[in-house]
């Protein structure tokens, strides 16, 4: 199967999913909080965020509910205050959706446009005052004020990949935008020009001026990255090479220099990795494999520069599209979409060995976690 058709297979399959029928669980009512353990957010294609309960200990999930008033709520992020959740909306009219969580509610606070089609991911600039998305469809990236209150105001900078030309997947498709390490650069993923975008923000106009762009082998599809904590690494996970890149980091430039693609671990042409994180201590690094259906173990050497793949660890779920680590890191989270279950993973800190949690969390749906 060609780069080209499996991207269309993936589509294919995704684009089903999207219609998939809301969590069954019962309604959070606005106000509601989880019953016991810490609490966990979940990302679906449906009107909702599932909200649940994990043991931090044992690793089981217990459904607590759902927050409704959000369509496709895709990707989540947190404030730093830990009072305001934001959702995105992926649909055509895209939008962002912040949710207030202070004193333990939950309450919808409003939406705004995000000025594009089909918003897959976000994330809230380390200041708190901006929140960030990317809008795949469209191919351009967002910039949100973040009021006191958590609640959002119109976009203040949109910015379309228009250059360099699209590679063979026919259009730009931004599909994540974050901060650097040290909060001097914004970094936009765009798997359709097959490049990585560096900006620097203007934090009192709220608007984004282009630095560098970093170029991947055409029809290589870069989806996701992650930065080293050391901050002169990130890694990217390459959607249609099946591949994860080292790049160098220039901390002073915002440049980003890929070198060579390296094995997912997974040999068939019909796998398309997803997520990658990195542990705090920068000791591993882990990404899923949508189509082989598992999890990539990396060890991290030379301070961040190397990664030497260890293993692969079956998710017991289909289509693994986003990892997340528990705040004390010793739980990693799957969120497999095509079978609608949660894995969870007790994580050996010294190792790196996944071991599973029991058996998958029922969330149909489930396309991204967020432990708190």
């Amino acid at each position: 199967m060609t780069r080209t058709s499996r991207r269309r297979f993936l589509g294919a399959l995704a684009a089903g999913a999207a219609f998939a029928t809301a969590p069954a669980s019962a309604a959070l009512a606005t106000g509601a909080a989880p019953r016991a353990g810490r609490t966990l957010y979940l990302g679906t294609y449906g009107s909702g965020v599932g909200v649940a309960a994990y043991d931090p200990a044992s690793g089981e999930i217990t459904a607590q509910g759902t927050v409704d008033g959000v369509s496709n709520p895709s990707f989540l992020a947190l404030h730093p205050s830990g009072d305001t959740l934001f959702a995105v909306d992926e649909q055509s009219d895209g939008g962002v959706t912040a949710i207030s969580l202070a004193g333990g509610t939950a309450k919808v606070l409003g939406t705004r446009s995000t000025g594009g089609d089909g918003p897959c991911h976000l994330s809230v600039h380390p200041s708190g005052a901006w929140l960030l998305s990317a809008n795949y469809n469209s191919g351009s990236v967002a910039v949100h004020p973040i009021a006191a209150d958590g609640s959002l105001g119109a976009y203040t900078d949109l910015v379309t990949h228009d250059s360099p030309p699209p590679g063979p997947q026919g259009g730009p498709h931004a599909h994540q935008i974050l901060t650097s390490p040290d909060g001097a650069f914004v970094l936009a993923v765009d798997l359709g020009t097959d490049s990585v975008y560096t900006y620097t923000l203007d934090e009192s106009a709220g608007t984004l001026t282009p630095v560098s762009v970093a170029a991947f082998p055409s029809g290589s599809g870069p989806r996701h990255l992650a930065f080293h904590p050391g901050g002169g690494f990130a890694y990217v996970a390459c959607e249609l090479a099946n591949a994860v890149v080292v790049c160098g980091y220039d901390r002073a430039t915002g440049a980003l220099t890929p070198g060579e693609p390296q094995s997912t671990g997974a040999d068939s042409d019909s796998n398309a990795p997803a997520e990658i994180l990195a542990t705090s201590d920068g000791a591993f690094v882990f990404l899923s494999n949508r189509g082989d259906d598992t999890v990539a173990r990396y060890a991290v050497g030379s301070q961040g520069a190397a990664l030497q793949l260890l293993d692969t660890v079956p998710v017991g779920g289909t289509f693994p599209r986003h990892l997340a680590l528990s705040p004390d890191e010793s739980l990693l989270f799957a969120s497999n979409q095509h079978s609608g279950t949660v894995t969870v993973f007790h994580l050996d800190k010294a190792t790196g060995e996944l071991r599973s949690a029991g058996p998958p969390f029922a969330q149909p749906s489930a396309v991204c976690a967020l432990p708190l």
